[in-house]
């Protein structure tokens, strides 16, 4: 369902909402808002493949190198990973969500209403085929609702509805590449002390021993027991991505850095600078879903002056949202 709400009663949704063939002929949803933001989400994989604020600024990476092209997904954007999260069994790496074409769901149940209100939003579904069940022999129902705000925020609502006979556990996971100017100038806050996996290390736990993490190396990392909102500093452009999330424990934490951006092939040459991976996930303990239950995700973010952020970040964690 496509729809569009702001307080201005002269904004309608027919002109925040478009939808638009990219260039493999593949549908686009385009959500604007009255300021001048924009997102734009794929039918294919429902992925969020950009985020604009009012000035046309473009806030997630994408790789020059990438196709766009089914059954591939485009190295950027927001990739949503399930029923796995990395590779693991014989799900393909990520999970198989992220290569179907979903389609628009004219009526979704319904949602409370402060996830509605002056929003322009797009309800995606995608219902497991028979191909997805000869690789993991689960019927479910994924719905998706991407919305952008008034103040160009961007939030993303995931609901998984077990409609098997039997129960079954996935892990799952918003793969959001952030575009920034310079990793080896980012700070991620919000994840100091706490226990991660290390996946350059055979998922060894260790402990964040930093004030907040930076980067020197590649990192592969998923953070355990995670506060629900996040910062990412970054310092050259003064800008602070604010991470909000609820339903998401876990956080993932990745950059390929040099060596093996080059393997990677869809890496375009130093494009590692410019991005960082910071996912709300479910990996350390899968949900384990009973028949007809369902299951909700949600990510919201935001963008601040990096001055203004400490103080914002200390009040929200101390519960004064």
């Amino acid at each position: 369902m496509l729809t569009g709400h702001n307080s201005a009663s002269v904004w309608e949704f027919r002109a925040a909402t478009e939808i638009i063939k990219d260039r493999n002929g593949i549908d686009q949803v385009v959500l604007r808002n009255p300021q001048g933001a924009s997102a734009r989400v794929s039918l294919h994989g429902a992925q969020v493949t950009s985020w604009r604020n009012e000035q046309g600024q473009e806030l997630l990476f994408t790789s020059s190198k990438t196709t766009f092209k089914a059954p591939k997904t485009s190295r950027g954007g927001i990739p949503i990973c399930f029923p796995q999260f990395g590779n693991c069994a014989s799900l393909e790496l990520h999970g198989f969500v992220r290569n179907r074409m979903w389609v628009i769901d004219d009526n979704p149940p319904p949602l409370p209403a402060n996830d509605s209100t002056r929003k322009t939003s797009v309800d995606l579904l995608l219902k497991s085929s028979g191909v997805d069940t000869k690789s993991w022999p689960y019927s479910f129902e994924f719905r998706l609702r991407v919305s952008l705000g008034t103040d160009g925020d961007l939030s993303l609502i995931s609901r998984v509805r077990n409609v098997n006979g039997k129960p079954f556990s996935f892990s799952f996971a918003y793969h959001t590449y952030l575009l920034v100017s310079d990793i080896s100038e980012i700070r991620i806050e919000g994840l100091e002390t706490l226990d991660y996996l290390d996946n350059l290390s055979k998922k060894e736990r260790f402990t964040e021993q930093g004030d907040a993490i930076t980067f020197e190396s590649e990192v592969d990392r998923v953070y355990l027991s995670s506060p629900n909102i996040i910062a990412v500093l970054d310092h050259e452009r003064k800008r602070t991505f604010l991470i909000r999330k609820e339903g998401l424990p876990d956080v993932a934490v990745w950059n390929p850095w040099e060596k093996k951006s080059k393997a990677m092939g869809d890496f375009g040459v130093n494009e590692y600078k410019h991005m960082v991976c910071v996912d709300g996930a479910v990996i350390e303990k899968p949900v384990n879903l009973k028949p007809g239950k369902e299951w909700t995700g949600r990510l919201h973010l935001s963008f601040v002056p990096s001055s203004f952020c400490s103080e914002r970040l200390g009040l929200e964690r101390a519960g004064h949202l």
